[in-house]
């Protein structure tokens, strides 16, 4: 794909976050199954949900730009998995895990803040008000996951591996 306008540029960023999101719904089932703290687990059980509907919106709004999902691969979220899947191979203290787990998902969230931010800022330069309104909602949930998150581990998690 030729980026030659922001509009381009604002397609390549959907692609990417939809790519992003695809590979996310396939490790978060892993990531559930290697927690030991229920409410982490319960919680990657509803961040699951929620990717699965930030693909649906991202798919709409490609449909709305009469554009397919197909792109390259995000490299990034790759990369973010990978780390995880070897955090999870190791030999770890389950409490331990836990609180590398927490890590491990808050990296794949900052970067899907960032991801999002960056889309809604271009919907907004082109003119791409429903866009915009869209990618908004996703950021607002995906800070949302990143603040349990952080609560999780100081209240609990945290608090509970360092015992």
């Amino acid at each position: 794909m030729k980026l030659e306008t922001l509009t381009d540029l604002y397609i390549h960023q959907l692609k990417d976050l939809y790519s992003a999101e695809k590979q996310l719904i396939k490790a978060l089932p892993k990531m559930a199954k290697a927690s030991t703290n229920e409410k982490l687990r319960a919680g990657f059980e509803l961040h699951l949900e929620e990717t699965r509907e930030h693909a649906v919106r991202l798919e709409k709004l490609l449909a709305s730009h009469k554009q397919t999902t197909r792109g390259p691969k995000c490299k990034a979220m790759e990369g973010l998995i990978e780390e995880g899947k070897e955090l999870i191979e190791e030999e770890a203290d389950p409490e331990i895990l836990d609180v590398g787990l927490i890590g491990a998902a808050q990296k794949v969230e900052h970067y899907e803040i960032a991801g999002y931010g960056t889309a809604r800022s271009l919907a907004e330069i082109i003119g791409d008000k429903e866009g915009q309104k869209i990618l908004q909602k996703t950021l607002d949930e995906e800070g949302a996951t990143d603040k349990k998150l952080t609560d999780l581990a100081l209240s609990e998690i945290n608090v509970s591996a360092a015992a």
